[in-house]
């Protein structure tokens, strides 16, 4: 079963990202989630959340404008590569018909890989500024940030060890992070729970059996977005994949981005090792078994939202 990150994530989820393919395919019984209790607050309060909504909205926009921006730059130099080979073979003659299908070939090339990745090709055949990524604040940035030029530096320490508190809508779970597995993924994650990256976000793909997928807060929809760069795997051996276990969704190899599932069910641990798998729920695996319970459309999107109120990360 092949999980789908929707739109460029792949959630083993690629898997999870998008609705039923071949190999998103499992659905279960879905029930009820009890109503919410609204929240009285203040009017003040009221308005710090309402300012609060719109700085974040701001941001989702300008993630979604820098995303465009990547695209038509991929567009461009692909186009340019190919009217350059149309050129040459233009010039006459075998030898030049001979370069002019290398060329094309290589055009071809590149364009998958620029598929693929999303930013690499782009990045590379443009002259943009030096990144200005940063890692944040032990203790997290002051408001949340979406979006970012490049993937981040490293910001863990190799000799300490990470666990991730998720507070969620329904309840608490605690992630063992695998730094000496998978160390790139584990500072990824860590780089933007400390961001303030996933507060807020809903659970977008949850299937009973399978798996419970989120991380996206700026795709529309839900699934097909991310933080803006792509890290590669780091794959875990065949059969690595139990309940607890929790990974990265893709959309193909190398493409991790934000967006992650927790294993739910026998259907998600028999996934093929095609996803960076990166800690283990250690505590609080009850609520991401609930969570896998709600109803959910036929996307397979919860009828009420399921969110991650905050991701809290401890080192020691």
């Amino acid at each position: 079963m092949r999980m789908r990150s929707g739109s460029a994530t792949d959630v083993p989820p690629n898997f999870c990202t998008t609705s039923a393919t071949a190999g998103n395919a499992i659905r279960a019984v879905r029930v009820h989630t009890p109503d919410i209790l609204p929240v009285v607050g203040t009017p003040k309060r009221e308005r710090k959340k309402a300012n609060r909504q719109l700085k974040l909205e701001e941001q989702r926009r300008e993630a979604q404008r820098a995303s465009m921006r990547k695209r038509i730059v991929l567009f461009s130099v692909i186009a340019l590569v190919l009217l350059g080979g149309l050129y040459v073979y233009s010039l006459g003659g075998d030898d030049d018909t001979e370069t002019s299908s290398e060329l094309t070939d290589g055009a071809t090339t590149d364009s998958t890989v620029a598929e693929t990745t999303d930013t690499t090709a782009a990045d590379d055949a443009t002259t943009e500024p030096e990144s200005t990524v940063e890692c944040p604040p032990v203790d997290g940035t002051a408001e949340p940030v979406l979006a970012f030029d490049s993937a981040p530096p490293l910001c863990i320490d190799s000799a300490k060890s990470y666990t991730a508190e998720v507070v969620t809508s329904m309840g608490d779970f605690t992630i063992e992070l695998d730094a000496a597995a998978a160390p790139q993924t584990v500072n990824n994650f860590v780089f933007l729970a400390r961001n303030r990256y996933y507060e807020g976000v809903a659970f977008h793909r949850v299937i009973n059996g399978f798996v419970i997928q989120g991380g996206d807060p700026v795709g529309d929809p839900p699934g097909s977005g991310g933080p803006g760069y792509a890290i590669d795997d780091e794959l875990p051996d065949e059969g690595a994949y139990e309940i607890g276990s929790v990974a990265m969704a893709n959309s193909g190899p190398n493409t991790n981005g934000s967006q992650f599932f927790v294993v739910t069910g026998d259907q998600g641990a028999a996934l093929p090792a095609q996803y960076s798998l990166f800690g283990t729920v250690t505590d609080g695996l009850d609520t991401a078994l609930a969570i896998q319970e709600v109803e959910t459309d036929a996307n397979d999107s919860p009828v009420e939202p399921v969110t991650i109120t905050s991701i809290t990360i401890t080192e020691s």
